[in-house]
């Protein structure tokens, strides 16, 4: 693969990169309600869905879940109601003054990883972070080469421009978060993150 096909991609993907999604918003609410160290574990997660998609890129199972409109709808409706969930949960934890991630009655079984379980099964689960993929990638992709290589190149360098703008991200917020630390800022910046996460999951379960 040429250099050129990896810069044009990284300029390709970057304008999706920053538009706030999923990941934005949870990396703003882990380090509301905890920690500088929360937006990082939740940076890495996001990445590791990345190169979970880029894997099945490789292998093709993309391809079969985005061609089987079957497939298609369980993904987005367990990406749903997983992003759902975790509005409901982060809306709860603002009223009460404490985490969800560490105090609700019942866990996902991934809850136990924390941020970085959240960032990575926000990403799995987003059918969005799966075309990106499946309509983007091949048109940087060289047929006279393998094709493997050739993605995996393209998502070390997507998982770079993730990584680097969501670690600024969480950079700002935590000043921020020290400027401003107040119970009704966190309060407030919960609910803010709750609401978005829950309209997304509602967006990701009825897209077409």
């Amino acid at each position: 693969m040429q250099w050129q096909h990896v810069l044009g991609f990284v300029a390709a993907v970057t304008p999706l990169t920053l538009i706030p999604g999923t990941s934005f918003t949870l990396v703003t609410q882990r380090v509301i309600a905890g920690s500088r160290s929360d937006g990082v574990l939740v940076t890495f997660g996001s990445a590791c869905g990345l190169l979970v998609h880029a894997a099945f890129a490789a292998v093709g199972l993309s391809a079969l879940v985005m061609s089987s409109a079957h497939a298609l709808t369980v993904v987005k409706i367990l990406g749903g109601i997983y992003l759902i969930w975790l509005g409901v949960t982060t809306w709860r934890s603002a009223r009460r003054g404490i985490d969800a991630t560490r105090r609700v009655r019942w866990h996902l079984p991934w809850a136990r990883f924390g941020g970085f379980g959240q960032g990575l099964w926000s990403n799995v689960l987003n059918p969005k972070a799966a075309s990106v993929y499946l309509t983007l990638v091949p048109q940087f992709l060289t047929s006279s080469r393998p094709i493997a290589p050739q993605i995996a190149a393209l998502a070390i360098a997507h998982v770079v421009v993730v990584v680097v703008w969501l670690l600024f991200w969480t950079s700002v917020v935590a000043a921020a978060r020290s400027a401003i630390d107040t119970p009704r800022f966190r309060r407030g910046m919960s609910r803010l993150a709750g609401a978005v996460l829950v309209s997304l999951g509602i967006r990701t379960a009825t897209a077409r």
